[in-house]
């Protein structure tokens, strides 16, 4: 989604271990030293917030919906002072090119900029909501893989973010942020994307998966220690490349809002699982596409999914979630069909492996899938999974530890 690169996930060892470093390392690069190399002197300060990876909870956000990510280690980190003559400069050590110049009075939406829109529409999306923000001198570096469905534009956006509030004493909460961070991509960049992404970097917590309901921005943070029962979760980045501006996302996003209008309901949200079947045959007895009919029964299904694996990690029975899991695939696959023949091949040979479910995460088209599994194959599952795509044919994946991390946070 943004231009940024990011340093080689890592892969499997040739026995199929997962490496000890689990993700990706940054490159060295200091953004504070790169700050002052580019402007003079030191940055106000350096700020950080995470990619995320979806657990469960799929297109479900822009139907006012249910989702439960979990931040990755993976951070957009920004060096950052203030600036009070209206002018903005931006500079990313993972894009080439120089600092890119922009005065904050003449920024305005789907202006272009590249992998700068998107923190340039923060601050525009700042000022839209009243805030005096003035300008501001930005470094940027990031390890968040792009084009993974990881979520490596929020992770620019709450980054920049942040850094305002904190350095303009706006006094903004997290959810706040990410309602921000939000405007920025739907109304400057042009994604019609929820609100998940950015309350994920914007509000997670170390070691918690975040249960989001994303009509009020109702949060509860989730224990999610894998490692203390014997669990690994896997992101496995397919290295396709997605890009949501494509039209595909926003022609699903069309298709559930008919649907909603179709029902009378405000949201998808608002249709009862119990009342699915019912609502179907509403559908076909008024002719309606039959993309709506299979967008619907996803939405419905996955907000059920999400309130099942809750469920099941407030009874501590993690491993009973694999199955949903795979039941979430096969929704995103045949109904939502977002998948691709790269995270197909994840999920059956994790699957095929031991894996206990795995299923495809974030916008699709490509991107990564998430593998519940047994710590003690984690390395079988993920030789297993290197071994197909080399048969196939296809490039080697990224796999690591999806780590339930911290979210946005300054750190000096």
């Amino acid at each position: 989604m943004t231009e940024t690169t990011a340093p080689p996930t890592p892969l499997t060892e040739p026995d199929g271990a997962v490496p000890a470093a689990t993700f990706a390392e940054p490159d060295g690069t200091d953004p504070a030293a790169t700050f002052s190399e580019l402007y003079g002197g030191e940055p106000d300060g350096v700020w950080a917030a995470p990619g995320r990876v979806n657990l469960i909870g799929e297109y479900t956000d822009f139907n006012d919906g249910f989702v439960m990510p979990l931040a990755l280690p993976h951070t957009a980190v920004a060096a950052v002072s203030r600036r009070d003559d209206g002018v903005l400069r931006l500079y990313s050590s993972d894009v080439p090119g120089g600092v890119v110049s922009l005065r904050v009075d003449e920024l305005a939406p789907h202006s272009g900029h590249g992998w700068a829109a998107y923190p340039a529409g923060v601050l525009w999306a700042l000022r839209e909501a009243g805030h005096p923000v003035t300008g501001a001198d930005i470094a940027l570096t990031s390890t968040v893989p792009t084009g993974a469905g990881l979520s490596s534009s929020a992770a620019l956006e709450v980054v920049t973010a942040l850094a305002l509030n904190d350095l303009f004493h706006l006094g903004l909460t997290g959810p706040e942020l990410a309602v921000v961070g939000r405007r920025a991509e739907n109304d400057f960049v042009g994604v019609p994307c929820g609100i998940m992404d950015q309350m994920a970097s914007a509000c997670c917590v170390e070691g918690h998966a975040l249960h989001l309901d994303t009509r009020d921005l109702s949060l509860r943070q989730v224990p999610f220690d894998l490692a203390a029962q014997g669990l690994t979760l896997l992101v496995v980045d397919t290295r396709v490349k997605h890009a949501l501006g494509d039209g595909a996302y926003a022609e699903r996003r069309a298709g559930c809002e008919e649907g909603a209008r179709l029902l009378g309901i405000p949201m998808l949200r608002d249709l009862p699982y119990a009342g699915l079947d019912a609502a179907l045959a509403t559908f076909a007895d008024a002719g309606a596409d039959e993309s709506v009919i299979r967008y619907v029964r996803h939405v419905v299904g996955d907000n059920r999914r999400v309130e099942q694996v809750i469920a099941l990690l407030d009874a501590g029975d993690v491993r009973a979630a694999g199955p949903v899991l795979n039941e979430g695939h096969r929704s995103l696959r045949d109904d939502l069909r977002v998948s691709c023949p790269e995270l197909d091949l994840v999920v059956e040979a994790a699957n095929e492996a031991g894996a206990l479910g795995a299923r495809m995460t974030g916008g699709g088209f490509g991107g990564s899938a998430v593998v519940l599994v047994e710590a003690a194959a984690a390395g079988t599952v993920a030789k297993a999974v290197s071994e197909a795509f080399a048969a196939a044919g296809h490039t080697a994946p990224g796999i690591f530890d999806a780590i339930p991390s911290a979210g946005a946070r300054r750190l000096r």
